[in-house]
């Protein structure tokens, strides 16, 4: 498949879930990737079981902007340009009604989820080729309230803030910028918000999770990934500044 034959992308959050399960596609799909994480360790497993000449990684805080600067500047060194940017680096933090959020946690849930998306947009947006696509992960908690996971739903709220503001100051050099929004997908991530929930009976609050998706189930990365290589594509050449919700029908009730 050449659906991404000569394009570059950087996905940020990469070492695993999403971000590894959208690596894969990409790299199928003809594109070079730099892998961004925290986790070195993490990057590693990932870029030998990837297995490709056309995939580096970059070991970075996304909240730091200096951090941000230099894996933008090691993609073009490496792969010459720009032309995706997978803004998907995120956290959970904890479940905690907001009376009682730990401040050090809702902090650092917010210099994550939302200031890393927005130094990525200051940092990485200008060096991108012309006609470029960004997809930003965001959640349906950007779209809707969800009891004790106050500061997550603020930071995907937040970024579809973001996604507009760019999407309209980019324009003029074609690059389009849009958010996803999963519901609940079976990764590592939602194992420990069922876990931080209750400890004890993680496998109820999966099921409780399950029961308010129409569908049934959870999705799979593989499923959140498709949606992104549309977005990352040229087919979606005319698709700028909206949000795209792939939640088995949890929106629609």
């Amino acid at each position: 498949m050449s659906r991404l034959k000569d394009k570059v992308a950087i996905i940020t959050g990469g070492a695993a879930g999403i971000g590894k399960k959208t690596a894969a596609l990409f790299l199928d799909e003809g594109a070079s990737v730099m892998l961004v994480d925290l986790d070195k360790e993490r990057l590693e497993t990932t870029l030998k079981e990837l297995n490709s000449p056309k995939l580096a990684y970059f070991v970075a805080d996304v909240s730091n902007p200096v951090d941000v600067k230099h894996y933008t500047d090691e993609t073009i060194s490496r792969f010459g340009k720009i032309n995706i940017f997978f803004n998907n680096a995120g956290i959970e933090g904890k479940s905690s009604s907001i009376e009682d959020y730990p401040n050090d946690i809702f902090d650092k849930v917010i210099a994550v989820n939302l200031k890393g998306v927005w130094y990525g947009c200051k940092y990485v947006i200008p060096r991108m080729a012309e006609g470029g696509s960004v997809i930003i992960s965001s959640s349906v908690a950007g779209l809707k309230g969800f009891r004790g996971l106050g500061a997550y739903v603020t930071s995907k709220h937040g970024v579809i803030g973001i996604m507009r503001v760019a999407a309209l100051e980019f324009a003029d050099r074609k690059i389009r910028v849009n958010t996803i929004h999963p519901g609940p997908v079976n990764t590592q991530m939602m194992r420990r918000i069922e876990t931080d929930i209750s400890p004890e009976n993680s496998a109820e609050v999966q099921k409780g999770f399950e029961a308010i998706v129409p569908l049934g189930r959870y999705a799979e990365a593989s499923e959140i990934a498709d949606m992104v290589l549309y977005l990352a594509s040229d087919e979606s050449s005319y698709v700028n500044g909206n949000t795209y919700v792939i939640d088995g029908g949890l929106m629609a009730g």
